[in-house]
């Protein structure tokens, strides 16, 4: 597999022993550096705001402290699996020759961080082969530990957790986020408008990790973004899967940078109906021709 390719997760059919075992060792890593990075981050601050710059929007921030993270995540693991393959936000890109790939957000939400919201993460995912085994998502600030691995469910610092019970779209509290180009951002709050009088309500956390770390514990009903990287959602993808719920994106296949979408089994169709609509009412021409959104 590509390193440009999004990974997906496993199948209903069991993990090979050997993989399996791998997972294991792979999220424990995930979770000694994404604990690691994160209280690096929490340290450095107030030095990382004072020197912060941006990337590809005077909306889009990056610090010294979303490097260092990513720089000890990346150091860690080549220590112990000198042959992987590493994604990461601030640049890190390496080809190995073993069959997993790691990908690393090291500071999801930095613009949380820059603000003292304590809403933002590390997220770290393993694949093996393409196929999501092992991720961890942690919140330093708020000491909220979110690991799965594949056919082994979703936990919340130890504990199992599970997405919320069914409810109709009219009911469900929907989490969402925006991107950093002023166009899109113009649109897609159009779009919302259009969504909003159909379900309960709308939050956004400002952190994708942690908006579907929020929906594998049952803390919002669904979830919807555009224009995420592969780093943003992958570890919340594998928690999602495994605390019951289901990702894809408006037709059907697999999200993508494209669009992500996530919700439990009964509510994930009816979210993506009304999502098409508000979408096609926001541009005001066809699904099928829509660019920006």
């Amino acid at each position: 597999m590509g390193l440009s390719t999004s990974p997906t997760v496993p199948g209903p059919d069991s993990l090979d022993p050997a993989i399996d075992d791998l997972s294991g060792q792979v999220l424990e890593l995930a979770v000694i550096f994404a604990r690691r990075a994160g209280r690096t981050a929490v340290e450095m601050r107030s030095e990382a705001v004072a020197s912060a710059t941006t990337k590809s929007s005077p909306t889009d921030p990056v610090t010294a402290a979303d490097q260092e993270a990513e720089a000890i995540v990346v150091d860690g693991i080549l220590r112990h699996r000198p042959d992987d393959s590493i994604v990461g936000e601030e640049g890190a890109q390496r080809h190995g020759t073993s069959p997993v790939v790691w990908y690393i957000d090291p500071i999801d939400g930095t613009t949380n961080y820059l603000y003292d919201i304590p809403a933002y993460a590390v997220s770290i995912a393993a694949a093996v082969d393409g196929v999501l085994v092992a991720g961890a998502v942690f919140n330093p600030v708020l000491d909220e530990l979110f690991t799965a691995r594949a056919g082994h469910g979703a936990y919340l610092n130890g504990r199992p957790v599970q997405v919320r019970p069914p409810v109709p779209l009219s009911s469900a509290l929907v989490a969402t986020g925006f991107g950093y180009q002023a166009e899109r951002r113009r649109l897609q709050a159009v779009a919302l408008t259009r969504l909003l009088p159909a379900i309960r309500d709308i939050r956004r956390f400002g952190s994708a990790a942690l908006d579907l770390c929020a929906l594998a514990t049952g803390r919002v009903d669904a979830y919807y973004e555009v224009g995420l990287n592969v780093w943003d959602y992958a570890a919340g993808w594998l928690l999602v899967h495994e605390a019951g719920g289901r990702c894809r994106d408006l037709v059907g296949d697999d999200p993508s940078p494209r669009f992500f979408m996530a919700a439990g089994p009964d509510l994930i169709e009816p979210l993506a109906g009304a999502i098409r609509e508000a979408i096609a009412s926001a541009e005001g021409k066809s699904l099928s021709t829509t660019q920006n959104l």
